[in-house]
């Protein structure tokens, strides 16, 4: 599985890939405001930075929700850099504009999946990832792993070539829960991915084992 980091933050991108797990960014609007990234010239050197430190996917979303809208801005920001995907919206609208894309061979997320029904409309119309957001799921009561489990299950049996990308990830264990259910991608926070590290057992372990390095020290 893949591991994205959410945010438009450098500093955290370059500490991901410095780490060695990062193989893509997403990012959105609200993420690029509260870095205080604003205005179109500004944000677009914003995401060329980041293409820059990464060697992966790098999600662009678009402001649009009309077909004409959503394929002029794409095509803006897949001039950027060869690493941009268009991060599209599950409209109507969006689904028509991911073909368009598809067939002009620039690579799309399709954002804000909620159903194995979504999932399937995306993969059909070409898109190169799908995202559900399976905390929002969650805080709705349903199990958001369930749905990255459904949506894994349909695409190999339908052959469908479109990578699940779980999105909306709250904790370590939503990360280790996606890969268990088959997720290509997982995309959240680097305080989520740095919470893998941690195991009360590994620190009483390492306690030990420098205690006894101290005293075959002396």
């Amino acid at each position: 599985m893949k591991f994205f980091i959410d945010t438009a933050n450098l500093a955290q991108i370059k500490e991901a890939h410095d780490l060695g797990i990062l193989d893509g960014v997403t990012t959105n609007p609200s993420l690029m405001a509260k870095e205080g990234i604003k205005g179109h010239a500004a944000i677009m050197d914003h995401y060329k930075a980041i293409c820059e430190i990464t060697d992966g996917p790098v999600s662009a979303e678009v402001f649009g929700t009309t077909f004409e809208e959503i394929v002029e801005e794409g095509k803006v920001l897949a001039a950027i850099h060869d690493n941009i995907v268009v991060k599209v919206p599950m409209i109507k609208d969006g689904i028509k504009a991911i073909k368009w894309f598809s067939d002009n061979g620039i690579q799309t997320n399709c954002t804000l999946v909620f159903s194995a029904g979504q999932a399937i409309l995306a993969a059909k119309a070409g898109a190169s990832f799908v995202s559900p957001f399976i905390g929002r799921i969650d805080d709705s009561s349903w199990d958001g792993v369930q749905l990255i489990e459904q949506i894994v299950n349909i695409y190999n049996s339908q052959g469908f070539m479109t990578e699940v990308l779980a999105a909306s990830i709250r904790n370590p264990l939503h990360i280790v829960r996606c890969a268990e259910a088959g997720a290509d991608v997982c995309t959240c926070p680097l305080s989520s991915i740095l919470g893998l590290l941690k195991h009360p057992l590994t620190d009483l372990g390492l306690e030990q084992f420098l205690k006894d390095a101290k005293t075959m020290a002396h």
